[in-house]
């Protein structure tokens, strides 16, 4: 049985259209990792998501980035009191 004779067998006894099983392996998406991509590639990838998604990881990446600003801040003016 070939597998495309195999697919319409399936279809006939689960009742679904053999069109739909053989484009369901185009769809399924792959996951996406972040870190490894170029920064345009990074940012482009962060404008496809909806708004509220993308004001969540705008406002996680201002937190962290104002958090090292204060903690460098503060060591370097602590290290230069202690000298």
């Amino acid at each position: 049985m070939n597998l495309f004779a195999g697919y319409l067998d399936l279809s006939y006894k689960f009742e679904f259209s053999v069109w739909w099983k053989v484009s369901i392996k185009q769809v399924v998406p792959q996951e996406i990792t972040i870190e490894d991509k170029i920064t345009s590639e990074q940012v482009r990838l962060i404008a496809e998501l909806d708004e509220k998604d993308k004001s969540i990881i705008f406002g996680l990446i201002e937190t962290m980035l104002t958090k090292k600003k204060f903690k460098d801040f503060f060591n370097k003016n602590v290290a230069m009191l202690i000298e």
